[in-house]
């Protein structure tokens, strides 16, 4: 059924710090360049420059980065109005390394927490066909609770949820309790979009891929789960109900120089929700995923802004 909203993303908006020296740690960066962030914020920024509805429920604070945290979204097309302004926490900010594989990060998280139940209606809900979040966002409340009970709201209300599990023991200490809440979440039967880093942080060690599909299908109950690798490309699991299972393997897109890796994964899930939306079969949906990675692998900071072109490139329902 078409719903008048194609996705709303529920979570962090901050603003990443980025350094320009590459392959330096954060210790040794010597400057950084402002970029907005946040990864359902940047999933929300790409599917609105293709073409797709969407909202962003989050948090400011009252300051001028949380001004232009709003005028980007607008600029970009996402509609603003569940974008709150905390006025006694400033606005969230991570100042992130330069590189091409897994970049280190610090946190300074405060206005990105304060998400609260009125910011999002039942009755939009009824209009939503994908309710996405990550790990990132449900590490901390009052958003973790209002995340949560939001999101028995959307399943209910017939809403496909999403979540980047983009777990890390920075932002997440307690590995049970994140378990347990990733759990809670899961068992609205959620697309998982998952990576090798992130798993081996989660367990605390490295498990084989089918290892990791057997805990989600399994221990989770989850039917697709999206388990990237990297310049190796992307393992897809869905184990449906009265289907057998079916395990599909794409190689990367060709890349002939990586910038920076920074929200590569958020550009592979925002193609993927893309064309899921467009009601592409999962296979296509996986190359549409892996193209749109690729290109931001050769930008710093977000996708570039001719990204849009994609709409036409990859129309191949």
């Amino acid at each position: 059924m078409k719903r008048d909203l194609d996705i709303l993303c529920v979570g962090e908006v901050l603003i990443d710090f980025i350094g320009h020296q590459k392959e330096v740690r954060i210790d040794k960066t010597r400057d950084y360049h402002r970029y907005l962030g946040g990864s359902p914020t940047n999933v929300a920024m790409n599917l609105a420059r293709l073409g797709m509805k969407v909202k962003l429920a989050a948090t400011i604070g009252d300051d001028g980065l949380g001004v232009y945290i709003k005028d980007k979204l607008t600029e970009n097309g996402v509609q603003t109005d569940l974008i709150a302004t905390d006025p006694e926490n400033p606005t969230s900010v991570i100042f992130v390394s330069k590189t091409t594989g897994t970049p280190d990060f610090i946190p300074y998280r405060y206005a990105d927490t304060k998400i609260s139940e009125t910011q999002v209606s039942d009755a939009l809900l009824a209009q939503t066909t994908i309710f996405h979040t990550t790990a990132f966002a449900l590490s901390k409340k009052p958003a973790r609770t209002t995340i949560l009970a939001k999101a028995k709201k959307a399943y209910e209300a017939g809403c496909t949820l999403s979540i980047d599990l983009n777990y890390s023991p920075r932002i997440y200490p307690n590995r049970e309790k994140a378990i347990k809440t990733f759990r809670e979440y899961c068992s609205y039967n959620p697309l998982v979009k998952i990576s090798e880093d992130d798993m081996e942080r989660l367990f605390g060690e490295k498990r084989s891929h089918e290892a990791i599909f057997d805990f989600f299908h399994n221990d989770f109950g989850v039917e697709l789960v999206c388990l990237t690798l990297g310049s190796e490309g992307v393992k897809l699991s869905r184990k449906r109900k009265n289907h057998p299972p079916e395990m599909i393997v794409e190689p990367a897109a060709r890349v002939e120089q990586i910038l920076d890796a920074t929200g590569a994964g958020d550009a592979f899930w925002s193609g993927f929700l893309f064309a899921y939306i467009r009601e592409y079969d999962i296979k296509k949906c996986l190359k549409v995923a892996l193209s749109l990675a690729a290109i931001k692998l050769q930008h710093v900071g977000r996708l570039p802004q001719n990204v849009d072109i994609l709409t036409q490139l990859l129309d191949f329902k």
